[in-house]
């Protein structure tokens, strides 16, 4: 065999291995900071859920889907830290993250027990302070565990390409979010801060879902060109525009709280298929 030939063959594939070993780094990461976003949704979810339970609105079917919340928040994040086959999660190594999520695990084992008792059939005032207080710290340290992640992936993905799942990742939260505060001020706990939240929460959601389309220099966001998520992100907006009259007003009549019920979740699920549009599409 030419031995240039071989040499010329012998790199090339080198080369086509370490681009491959690339690529795949970088769906990782992407799929890692998607799943790592995705718990701070999960924070604002089950809290959701909970009031919703204790406002007796679809209860069965709540407790339902509060316990598989609980149950998916528990699985990632020990898959965050330990790495988790079925969810395609690698260990986290860093030992500055791995400490993050040790502080998210300290609280959640702090939230986590009132979620238990909402499951069991107590949503008085106690448990339903509880989570009011707890759900916020717990989301504001797997957030900070998120842009560890975000930061990481600095040698795998373009730092615009990590932000962007980020904060879309981060508009799956605000539609829990936005609703938990919605409920907050429906079941009369601190109604004055919560509609206050509530009004930051919808105009965030609202520019951070205008910056994925058309770019925004305040939030670090690029255009998006991709017309599949472009047109994934027109389904979002469609939602937007039915669920955002009842947020913005802060409206906790029975009539808008079942409407909030039912519109945040087809919300949540169209904007959760243009993260995983972002992470498919990380190179």
């Amino acid at each position: 065999m030419n031995m240039r030939f071989w040499k010329s063959g012998a790199t090339a594939l080198l080369l086509f291995l370490l681009g491959l070993s690339f690529s795949v780094q970088a769906a990782d990461m992407g799929r890692v900071i998607n799943l790592a976003g995705k718990q701070r949704m999960l924070t604002q979810k089950m809290s959701k859920e909970a009031l919703l339970v204790a406002k007796g609105i679809d209860a069965d079917a709540n407790k339902a889907n509060l316990k598989g919340t609980v149950a998916l928040f528990d699985k990632t994040l020990k898959g965050l830290k330990d790495g988790d086959a079925d969810l395609g999660l690698p260990r986290t190594e860093d030992p500055a993250i791995r400490a993050q999520l040790d502080k998210v695990q300290k609280l959640w084992d702090g939230l986590k027990p009132a979620m238990e008792s909402v499951l069991a059939g107590d949503t008085s005032a106690s448990v339903l302070n509880t989570i009011a207080a707890k759900n916020l710290p717990l989301l504001k340290e797997m957030n900070q565990a998120v842009k560890m992640y975000e930061k990481a992936a600095g040698s795998t993905l373009a730092p615009e390409v990590a932000r962007t799942i980020n904060l879309a990742g981060k508009q799956r939260m605000l539609t829990q979010k936005m609703t938990k505060e919605l409920l907050l001020i429906a079941n009369g706990i601190d109604v004055a801060a919560n509609k206050a939240h509530l009004k930051g929460t919808v105009a965030l959601f609202d520019k951070t879902l205008k910056g994925l389309v058309n770019g925004d220099a305040d939030l670090g966001l690029p255009k998006t060109e991709d017309p599949a998520i472009l047109a994934q992100l027109g389904k979002v907006q469609e939602l937007w525009d039915a669920y955002k009259p009842i947020v913005a007003s802060a409206d906790t009549s029975e009539a808008a709280l079942r409407k909030a019920a039912k519109l945040n979740l087809p919300l949540l699920k169209e904007m959760n298929k243009a993260v995983g549009m972002y992470a498919a599409a990380a190179k």
